[in-house]
């Protein structure tokens, strides 16, 4: 008899830094381990749709980021990417020895590049959706400012985050509706499953988002271009970097960031923006099939 489909992933957590951090598993755990992280403000869940697949060949394993979903939120409210990578490594050490295929989406691309980079003998292959951040151009226009400039402003952000308080929304259908204006390409179907999974029911009846409002600040150094460029450097596996055509970020072959990740190529995709795996699901299973084939 053929093995049911799975309804659902078991909920796991592990501890870093002293967080209690969640993840979502698949089950196949005799299989290659194949780990999804997700972007900002995001979830695990976000991944359903492509782990439904890959749970067929792969030991599929998706984390809630510190700050995100069902994973504690940061004391301090500090979410630098240093953190959310060693949260990663953290997990893969929990996971076990073997080495295995990492594919991140935004800020989960940016983690994944970098743990590549530090710890480039335990990935097998990487994937980054639009994960290699700031264009050469953004950085240069914030690193322009002075560095008193660029603290004082992070200070007076970080105080309107304390005083801010998470949004309530009085229906779920509220939600989804919010969560379809952030990106047009959803269809309603997709829109409601990641609001569904992306709130929390208040005592009042309301809904609000899990994620803690303090991972929307950024650092007051900005992203450190040379820093990146030499631990991407140090990647040894095969790199596959997707983006959307109709996506801000731009283009990694015409900026010339390819050109610091070794083994990378670049797909770019029709028709989607910033959230490829959302906008262009047939496309993006297409091509990460292909690249999940590949010798290497």
């Amino acid at each position: 008899m053929a093995e049911p489909e799975l309804v659902g992933p078991s909920s796991r957590f592990y501890v870093s830094q002293r967080l209690r951090l969640h993840y979502v598993d698949w089950g196949n755990a005799d299989q290659p381990t194949i780990v999804l992280v997700h972007g900002g403000r995001d979830h695990a869940r976000n991944w359903d749709d492509t782990a439904r697949v890959l749970r067929r060949d792969h030991h599929v394993v998706a984390p809630d980021l510190r700050g995100h979903g069902d994973s504690a939120w940061a004391v301090g409210g500090m979410y630098a990417l240093v953190d959310y990578v060693l949260d990663l490594a953290q997990l893969l050490d929990a996971l076990g020895d073997e080495p295995v295929i990492l594919v991140g989406h935004s800020l989960g691309g940016a983690v994944v590049l970098q743990y590549a980079g530090l710890f480039p003998e335990r990935v097998r292959k990487a994937v980054a959706i639009e994960g290699l951040g700031p264009s050469p151009a953004i950085v240069e226009k914030i690193q322009a400012a002075p560095a008193a400039e660029r603290m004082t402003n992070w200070i007076g952000a970080m105080r309107k985050f304390a005083a801010r308080q998470p949004r309530r929304y009085d229906s779920l259908e509220a939600a989804v509706a919010r969560m379809r204006e952030e990106n047009a390409f959803l269809s309603e179907e997709q829109a409601r499953h990641l609001t569904e999974h992306g709130v929390t029911r208040n005592e009042d009846g309301t809904f609000s988002w899990k994620f803690d409002n303090y991972v929307r600040s950024g650092s007051p150094y900005g992203f450190n271009a040379s820093d990146a460029y030499s631990i991407w450097s140090r990647i040894q596996c095969p790199v596959l970097l997707v983006r959307g055509t109709e996506s801000w970020a731009s283009d990694p072959v015409k900026d010339g960031r390819i050109a610091h990740v070794p083994n990378a190529r670049l797909v770019n995709v029709e028709g989607a923006a910033h959230w490829v795996h959302h906008d262009r699901l047939e496309v993006f299973l297409e091509e990460l099939g292909k690249f999940l084939t590949e010798p290497g």
